[in-house]
């Protein structure tokens, strides 16, 4: 009798914990998987969920239409896109059969809500308010039309990236990718992109790719600006540090870096090794600095994390983890090669931190979600991510860059009546070091010195030397950009 009393408290074990299991999945999935799956873009309820309201309308920052939405019947509307693919990254897109992005996706609880008052009216009162349009709330955002076309067209038929910041907000006032698409036609663009062989013009261009944000690259001298700060910050008196620059350091018989042409710039302190963009110095300077020290100033910009933003999804910038041995690739990461890589709008983060006394300002694409009848529904303020770095290091920092473009290496960035401070950059890769194609050509930097409203950020894929591709592309962009964030 006993053993069967014990049998079956064992059973009853056995089932409690069972239950005890399948109610901890159920509340699992109920809490943690269910609005995944709700969310999926495969999820057609949604999609009719989603096309029972008119799709609200997203406007630049001076409350210019950048999409229209139209109803074809109670489960279908057509959404356009003012600028086509002048805006097709930034702004994403929506669509039953390849899902959402960009804008789109990260408010479309927004852009999808029922704002309609008549229709909460009605529906509160008990009396039917089918017949009555449905209208989503629209988005008010940082951008500015008339800069953006410029912008994009300033980047003309190159490959790469242009993001142009309000360093005191981290309002993004324009964000181009090119090459770019056309959300009206979708469709075929994904047709075109599947049917092509992988070794053709559309699938090397990558068009879907928003580079401003997931394009990955080695900022090459751009990342200077982070090399010299950790050596402000960790090296004693460290603007008078001199270094003589022989045009190359020899780290073992197959392993050296030299400066680009192998020039030969004597002896330098920061602030000249700096306007020259002296890859010796700096490759001396990351070698007595460290790969700890390096990485530590890298990460309090946010590389190896997610970059603080409001309204876009940025990949990670990534600086490496290197062992004391490795001279050659420290003395390189220093310089913005070896493993480093970063994104556009990193850069141009870094850029507008430096320009706003050190404090880094999230990017952001939205500033207000009003009703149908422009009712103001919920203000996104301006937020920051903390004092990067002192005021006085930004300050000495915007000092070294305004050297770069009235005697360096970035004097075609200068703008009449505006002082511009600023860094190139000459990124190689593995294709560009064996001479098969060009370096990629970077520049950031803001304006003006004094009180500075505009960081930017440009990357020409293949574009050959900052100086000579991307700072003059950044003068017009700065240039065109002038008037606004006042």
């Amino acid at each position: 009798m006993d053993d069967l009393s014990r049998n079956i408290k064992k059973v009853l074990i056995v089932f409690l914990l069972c239950f005890l299991a399948l109610i901890s999945y159920i509340s699992y999935f109920d809490i943690f998987v269910a609005p995944q799956v709700v969310k999926r873009p495969e999820n057609r309820r949604l999609w009719v969920k989603r096309n029972e309201v008119l799709r609200g309308t997203i406007f630049d920052r001076n409350n210019n239409a950048l999409t229209t939405s139209k109803k074809i019947d109670k489960e279908t509307q057509k959404r356009e896109y003012t600028g086509g693919p002048v805006f097709a990254h930034v702004l994403g897109y929506v669509d039953p059969r390849f899902g959402l992005t960009g804008l789109e996706k990260k408010y479309d609880e927004e852009l999808m809500a029922d704002d309609s008052p008549i229709q909460k009216f009605f529906s509160k009162s008990g009396t039917s308010g089918e017949n009555k349009e449905k209208i989503g709330h629209n988005l008010i955002t940082t951008l500015d039309m008339n800069l953006q076309q410029k912008v994009y067209d300033l980047l003309g038929d190159n490959r790469g990236a242009i993001v142009v910041l309000n360093p005191k907000t981290g309002e993004v006032l324009a964000m181009v990718s090119k090459p770019s698409f056309d959300p009206n036609n979708l469709a075929q663009v994904m047709d075109e992109i599947n049917k092509a062989d992988k070794n053709s013009d559309i699938r090397k261009n990558s068009p879907l790719l928003n580079r401003a944000v997931s394009g990955l690259y080695p900022p090459g001298s751009t990342f200077k600006t982070i090399t010299a700060i950790a050596a402000l910050e960790n090296i004693n008196n460290a603007m008078n540090k001199t270094i003589e620059d022989k045009g190359k350091i020899v780290f073992n018989p197959n392993e050296s870096l030299s400066n680009y042409g192998g020039v030969v710039n004597g002896t330098l302190d920061l602030k000249s090794a700096f306007a020259v963009s002296s890859n010796v110095y700096f490759g001396t300077i990351g070698m007595e600095l460290g790969n700890s020290k390096l990485k530590a100033t890298a990460e309090k910009f946010y590389f190896n994390k997610d970059l603080p933003a409001d309204g876009i999804t940025i990949d990670n910038s990534r600086f490496p983890e290197l062992k004391s041995y490795e001279k050659g690739n420290i003395a390189q990461s220093a310089i913005g090669q070896s493993s480093v890589l970063a994104t556009p709008i990193e850069m141009a983060t870094v850029a507008a931190t430096i320009a706003n006394d050190g404090v880094m300002m999230r990017p952001n694409l939205v500033q207000q979600v009003t009703n149908s009848k422009g009712t103001v529904l919920k203000t996104i303020d301006p937020k920051s991510s903390g004092q990067i770095i002192n005021k006085g290091t930004a300050s000495t920092m915007k000092e070294l860059m305004r050297s770069v473009v009235t005697s360096g290496s970035g004097k075609a960035a200068e703008v009449k009546g505006m002082e511009v401070c600023g860094k190139t950059g000459t990124a190689d890769y593995a294709e560009s070091i064996t001479g098969e194609k060009k370096p990629h050509a970077w520049f950031i930097g803001f304006a003006p010195y004094n009180n500075p409203r505009i960081a930017v950020a440009v990357l020409i894929e293949e574009g050959g030397t900052g100086g000579g591709k991307a700072a003059p592309i950044a003068a017009s962009v700065i240039s065109a950009a002038a008037s606004i964030g006042k």
